[in-house]
């Protein structure tokens, strides 16, 4: 193990950036190496989807080189994805849609927000695309959730921003990138990307239980939850966001959706994370209970993250 890297990194936050690209791995490649450019950052996941052409990179690092690393990811992103002529199932703004810090170890939620509103910055000075803030980033209560910018996606924004006061950016002129949009950057804590593929291709289904589970439709706290098609594999998908699985376990949220889904005569095909997921997630239950696709132990953010600083 390299202990001066791990001296290094007494101070530790990871970086969750999204990419409007699932399809084309050659530009996540390009990404991924514009990041490596930067010292002190470790490359912990990268997870794409064809169905949502989305692509998941999961980052830990101190908190300037992890800076660093996001506005030129952005800069990479903006070179090589052009929204204009993107389509998939996941809503989006931006060629880079999300940069959320999350604290780890020596690092507070509260300085992960200054961490954000600094990237804000320099995504705006470096690359003129427009900055959107949200969760513990939010400039004001009426922009902590996500979907708020997210709604109509980069075309409802394109067609928004410079008419309507309340869509304004947080940063740079009220226009939009041309092709890559605008970013939302926040500062949250640890959230569990989790999908679970039902056996039925009726997307409505999908689409109503997610209405019953997530929280805005008055089901289960701290879940946002959406209907999606995934017609490369025949099914439908009810894709979530946990954003506090302490306050909601991964369990309740699995169990709510098998029932949700049986009141409809459905079952669970299986249920896939994106990305990394905390060992303490789990609630004391084998990864087996929730059917889940394609996990391997090296999805726990902790395995991940001592084998990536054994690895340094």
């Amino acid at each position: 193990m390299n202990v001066a890297k791990m001296a290094r990194m007494a101070q530790l936050a990871e970086c969750v950036p999204n990419f409007s690209e699932g399809r084309d791995a050659s530009k996540i490649d390009a990404i991924v190496a514009a990041i490596r450019t930067v010292p002190d950052v470790l490359l912990l996941d990268r997870s794409s989807d064809t169905d949502h052409n989305r692509s998941v990179l999961t980052l830990a690092g101190t908190p300037d080189a992890l800076r660093e690393a996001a506005v030129r990811a952005v800069g990479k992103a903006a070179e090589l994805i052009d929204l204009r002529k993107h389509a998939g199932a996941h809503p989006r703004i931006g060629a880079t849609d999300v940069v959320p810090f999350v604290p780890v170890e020596g690092v507070t939620l509260e300085e992960c927000v200054s961490i954000a509103h600094r990237v804000g910055r320099e995504i705006w000075d470096r690359h003129k695309i427009p900055i959107y803030f949200y969760e513990a980033a939010a400039t004001h209560l009426g922009r902590v959730n996500l979907e708020t910018h997210r709604k109509g996606q980069f075309e409802g924004l394109l067609a928004d921003i410079e008419r309507e006061t309340g869509r304004a950016p947080d940063i740079g002129e009220r226009r939009l990138h041309p092709s890559a949009g605008a970013v939302a950057v926040g500062a949250r804590k640890f959230l569990i990307a989790y999908n679970i593929n039902l056996n039925t291709p009726d997307t409505s289904i999908a689409k109503d239980i997610a209405r019953k589970v997530r929280t805005s439709g008055g089901g289960l706290p701290c879940v946002k939850a959406m209907g999606v098609d995934l017609s490369s594999r025949g099914m439908a998908q009810v894709s979530m966001n946990l954003t506090d699985f302490e306050r909601t376990s991964l369990r309740a949220v699995f169990d709510a959706v098998k029932s949700e889904a049986a009141h409809r005569g459905v079952t669970i095909a299986a249920s896939e994370i994106i990305g990394l997921v905390p060992k303490r997630a789990f609630d004391s239950c084998s990864p087996s209970y929730f059917q889940l696709e394609n996990f391997s132990p090296s999805q726990v953010f902790e395995n991940r993250l001592q084998a990536a600083l054994e690895e340094s």
